[in-house]
């Protein structure tokens, strides 16, 4: 009889044909470190080519397709191009896709999986889908929690889950609906904590993501916790290389400009080292365009219709075009100024509230008052005695229209306020809420952010609770999103929340 059982040589024999397929790991080794060092200060090709070194010599190491999501992160956001958007969203599914395969008891694959999600989301805003962009930042939330609860002792956790309950927390009272039904709940002291935790860390990986971990810190500590001076301290003390590191050198330029330190930022882009290696972002034109017109310099036009003319995406466009309509208007180049103006009607989105202001200005028929604008754009670069020598001698009373004396009210108590003379600037602030209150334009309900600052700063937290309570109260004006935002967040840390 022939037995039907294969004898144990047939059966080794057939194991030893079939290929084993190696497990996948996640081994962020020196030259992944290496990578990931190019990557992050934006030198995104030598990062790459380091990146394919790894994959053709260990193809089961995860790590490289986890760092190439940074690339793709980096170039989709700075640039906006929306070619490149459609050429490089398939890259998500196929990395979410092969992280799978990596081992459960390593950290990095929920962490991986959570950082591509959360750099998705911020993708997904500038190219307008923000229902998507939600769902994202719901999927990275959820996993980064579930890796603390897996792997408490690993740093990197607290970056992600730090940076992303502070932004919950900003979310205005009016998405509260979004915030429920996405699962999200923000705190912005506990946020800000466990990114404080996480930058005195010494161990191995918040040594390596220590670079990532700043940004993030200056960006909130800035908009969110409203503490300027802090950060400017702390990129000092941290001594951040703003020349070969392009991504310190964005922060620093963009925090320096919506600071009123338009001459630091275009000393900034003036020094920067501009290397063909680094990414090639027309960002940098924007920004010393705004810096030179902060100071009324003729200069500043050709670095903004470079911008508009280079950019592909979508954010700013709107307003680069105002500050262009703006610069001829007051050059006294009506051509120029009308044609820009028309060109904002056409180009670009209103996803931003700047880009919104700037298409509702446009369609008016009205333009601002050249003395108001002047002062305006002084005040904003920091040129605060230059602004105030224009409004010298000057009262609501020389102005003939409603929104002119608003706007003087409120432009004369932001001086003020920039010049450390609290008294003065309430009086003005004050003055702008009587007059603005009822109105569409945003200057009474920053007035009343601007004076919660300053009761907050004073050590008076009811007093300031109440400032920003009235600036959530008023309806329907520009900017209301923005400023909600900003108000509710001075409320949380005026309660400690």
């Amino acid at each position: 009889m022939i037995s039907l059982r294969p004898t144990w040589l047939a059966v080794l024999l057939v194991l030893v044909s079939v290929p084993m397929q190696a497990q996948k790991v996640f081994d962020f080794n020196d030259r992944c470190k290496q990578a990931y060092h190019e990557i992050i200060q934006l030198k995104l090709n030598n990062g790459q080519q380091l990146l394919n070194t790894e994959k053709a010599q260990h193809p089961n190491n995860l790590i490289p397709y986890f760092l190439e999501n940074y690339i793709d992160f980096f170039t989709l956001f700075f640039n906006e191009d929306p070619a490149e958007f459609k050429k490089r969203l398939p890259n998500r599914d196929a990395r979410l896709d092969l992280l799978d395969e990596g081992p459960e008891n390593s950290p990095f694959l929920l962490f991986a999986r959570s950082v591509i999600h959360f750099q998705w989301a911020a993708v997904r805003v500038k190219f307008g889908n923000n229902w998507d962009a939600g769902w994202e930042f719901r999927r990275s939330f959820l996993q980064v929690k579930n890796n603390q609860q897996l792997f408490p002792n690993f740093a990197p956790n607290g970056l992600y889950a730090g940076a992303m309950q502070v932004a919950a927390g900003t979310i205005p009272d009016g998405y509260k609906w979004l915030s429920s039904l996405l699962g999200i709940n923000g705190n912005i002291n506990k946020g800000m904590a466990k990114l404080n935790t996480f930058l005195q860390g010494t161990d191995e990986w918040s040594t390596l993501f220590r670079d990532e971990a700043i940004f993030f810190y200056c960006y909130l500590k800035f908009y969110v916790v409203n503490d300027k001076p802090g950060v400017f301290q702390f990129i000092d003390q941290q001594h951040l290389d703003v020349v070969n590191h392009h991504l310190f050198a964005y922060l620093a330029v963009n925090l320096s400009r919506n600071s009123q330190q338009a001459e630091k930022a275009e000393e900034v882009i003036t020094g920067l080292n501009m290397s063909a290696a680094y990414l090639a972002m027309p960002v940098w034109d924007m920004e010393m365009g705004y810096a030179k017109m902060h100071h009324l310099d003729p200069a500043a036009a050709p670095y903004l219709e470079r911008f508009i003319n280079t950019f592909k995406g979508r954010f700013f466009v709107k307003d680069v075009l105002q500050k262009l309509s703006w610069y001829y208007y007051l050059q006294g180049d009506e051509a120029k100024a009308h044609a820009y103006r028309q060109k904002v009607l056409t180009m670009g989105t209103t996803d931003s509230e700047a880009d919104k202001q700037a298409q509702m200005e446009a369609q008016t028929n009205t333009w601002p008052n050249k003395l108001l604008l002047q002062a305006r754009m002084l005040d904003d670069g920091g040129y605060f005695k230059q602004a105030l020598a224009l409004l010298q001698g000057k009262n609501t009373n020389n102005f003939t229209l409603a929104e002119e004396k608003l706007e003087f009210a409120y432009r004369a108590g932001r001086l003020y306020d920039d010049m450390g003379n609290d008294s003065f600037a309430i009086v003005f602030y004050k003055e702008a809420i009587d007059l603005g209150e009822q109105r569409k334009e945003h200057f009474a309900a920053r007035a009343a952010l601007q004076t919660g600052y300053i009761f907050e700063q004073r050590g008076d937290k009811q007093a300031a609770i109440k400032w920003f309570q009235r600036c959530q109260s008023m309806k329907d004006h520009d900017f209301k999103n923005s400023l909600d935002s900003k108000a509710k967040a001075g409320i949380a840390r005026c309660k400690n929340e």
